[in-house]
């Protein structure tokens, strides 16, 4: 009797993510077991995608655990939260000791870090990975960033690396990240990047209408023409796809007829939350964070505020000024690479304080195919940690700091303008004001320190002595050494 055929990987959660995830492993010739909650997801999948490649039809997670060859390899692909603790729960019972549990959604990476440890009490490996790239990089090739044992890596990394996405010299845009967390957190520093990316983009945008007078479709030509250049990424690339699509019922731009409101799903906001933890000054990433939440604002208030508060703002004397369209290039891509600095500098910290060990250069390659942020400075963020040279900032790179030294005017004069007009531009105005804040010889922290000591002895340093100390403000102002 021949011996029944056992499927290399299951995937358990077949919404479109998780089926299209499943369709790229069966089309890169490995045989898939297949699970869901309701089983008429399954059999859809196999009713419309069942040719791509070899699937076994499971009903239940028994009977997934049951289809895989050892070690066994599951993908779990179900919201984040509570429902991965659930089916992890369903199946531990089921498996056994070198057995590995992937969980390829947006999960928070102290869950991430949490179930790790849990799973390897049990003899079990839990491997949180990060995919980014959507339905159409799940599906065609994904960005991936896994962690998890580095054990676990040798029998589940071919798999990954083999649908993922392939960078222009073949690469795999898929590596080994570090111990338990690190894939979901640098995939958690990705989406805020991303969100940051966006913004500067948006406020692009509003500057090339609103100042120098560009309607969307002639916009979608410059976009075009800027992703020629060093901006050269999808995010701008798929800009100027958005920006020359009319509406078919009205005949306006359609970007017109989109609700001014954009959503979130929490990973930008987690971004924020564990920069402030561990003290890493994403101002970019926050502001993005924090404009989209001023734009999702009741419509109400700002009706009201459009009607009730000034403006206050300079006479429009630009429109068509080619020199100003080429500032708002500049301050555009000088905006990018704060992002792209202050997203890298919270890897780094962030490595230090878990001891992840993370390869700054190879997380940088991992991103040139597949995913969202995929951009032509990939390639020299790649350089500038090569063979582990570590500036202590991107910006400090040379191919970066000499791009910005003769961009800088330009950045500076658009920040101007758009304060003058009363455009919010959030990103851009704050990435500045990261960038001077770098750079200022001395900061007016110094009179916070002093008001902190003034109101709760906080105490604070001074530039000539060892030590901290405290002063009596009122009364005689004598000072003592507290260490």
């Amino acid at each position: 009797m021949a011996e029944e055929k056992k499927a290399q990987i299951g995937v358990t959660g077949l919404a479109v993510m998780g089926a299209n995830l499943a369709r790229n492993l069966a089309r890169h010739g490995h045989t898939v077991a297949l699970h869901n909650r309701s089983v008429e997801k399954t059999d859809a999948l196999l009713a419309e995608h069942g040719d791509e490649g070899d699937f076994i039809r499971t009903e239940t997670l028994q009977e997934l655990v049951d289809s895989l060859e050892k070690p066994r390899r599951i993908l779990i692909m179900v919201k984040a939260g509570a429902p991965v603790d659930a089916v992890i729960d369903q199946l531990v019972p089921l498996l056994d000791a070198d057995d590995i549990i992937i969980d390829g959604g947006n999960s928070h990476f102290p869950d991430t870090i949490r179930r790790e440890s849990a799973l390897a009490e049990k003899g079990l490996h839990f491997v949180g990975v990060g995919v980014s790239g959507g339905e159409e990089g799940a599906l065609n090739g994904p960005s991936i960033m896994p962690g998890g044992s580095a054990k676990s890596y040798e029998s589940l990394g071919p798999l990954l690396e083999d649908i993922s996405a392939k960078a222009d010299d073949g690469t795999p845009c898929c590596a080994w990240i570090g111990t338990d967390g690190a894939g979901h957190f640098v995939k958690m520093v990705h989406n805020g990047i991303e969100y940051a990316d966006m913004q500067v983009i948006g406020e692009a945008y509003e500057l090339l209408r609103d100042v120098a007078g560009l309607e969307p479709a002639e916009q979608s030509k410059t976009f075009a023409d800027w992703n020629q250049t060093e901006l050269s990424s999808y995010l701008i690339e798929i800009t100027a796809e958005v920006l020359k699509q009319v509406d078919a019922k009205t005949g306006k731009p359609l970007v017109d007829v989109v609700v001014d409101a954009a959503g979130m799903k929490g990973t930008g906001t987690w971004t924020v939350m564990s920069a402030l933890e561990q003290g890493s000054a994403v101002t970019a990433i926050a502001e993005s964070v924090f404009a989209r939440a001023l734009s999702s604002t009741e419509r109400e208030t700002r009706l009201e505020a459009q009607e009730t508060l000034a403006a206050g703002v300079r006479e429009n004397d630009t429109v068509g000024d080619e020199a100003f369209i080429e500032d708002v290039r500049r301050a555009l891509y000088c905006s990018k690479l704060v992002a792209y600095a202050q997203g890298l500098d919270m890897l780094r910290t962030a490595s230090e304080e878990h001891g992840w060990d993370l390869k700054l250069d190879v997380i940088a390659s991992l991103w040139r195919a597949g995913c969202i942020i995929r951009a032509e400075l990939l390639q020299d963020i790649m350089a500038a940690y090569k063979d582990g040279a570590s500036p202590r900032n991107l910006l400090f790179a040379p191919a970066f700091r000499d791009v910005i030294e003769e961009y800088l005017p330009s950045w500076r004069r658009v920040v101007v303008e758009a304060t003058e007009r009363g455009i919010p531009a959030p990103v851009f105005s704050s990435s500045l004001a990261y960038y001077d804040g770098l750079r200022r010889p001395r900061l007016n922290a110094a009179l916070t320190q002093g008001l902190r000591d003034y109101f709760g002895a906080h105490t604070y340093g001074r530039i000539d002595a060892e030590g901290t100390f405290h002063t009596l403000w009122s009364g005689d102002r004598s000072e003592v050494q507290t260490s």
